[in-house]
């Protein structure tokens, strides 16, 4: 038996980051490419560009820096405020699934 948990943040009542945007995060820093991420996470460019919008808006800071196609083509790279939030991010969900493993061993009395 094993405990589950999501953790997301809301701004003002709307999603602003989670675990999927997370991925889509890390996938363009990989790839250097929104679409590119949006394939390799299987969802479409239009859903990825929007998610990307909603969490600039929502965040208040720059996630992406975009570069248009071209001759050489396009591209995008993570900020460093996004590199920074990732990572601060990633602590948080460690933490909290640190405590809630914990909590769950305790009450259930299991061995982790």
């Amino acid at each position: 038996m094993e405990i589950k948990s999501k953790l997301w943040i809301e701004v003002n009542g709307k999603p602003a980051f989670g675990r999927g945007r997370r991925f889509l995060l890390e996938a363009i820093d990989r790839c250097g490419s929104i679409n590119q991420a949006a394939k390799e996470i299987d969802i479409s460019y239009r859903k990825a560009w929007g998610y990307i919008k909603a969490m600039e808006e929502r965040l208040g800071f720059r996630l992406i820096e975009r570069q248009t196609g071209g001759r050489n083509g396009g591209g995008a790279v993570l900020t460093e405020d996004a590199r920074e939030f990732l990572i601060k991010y990633e602590s948080l969900e460690t933490g909290i699934q640190e405590l809630v493993d914990e909590r769950f061993s305790k009450i259930f009395k299991t061995n982790s």
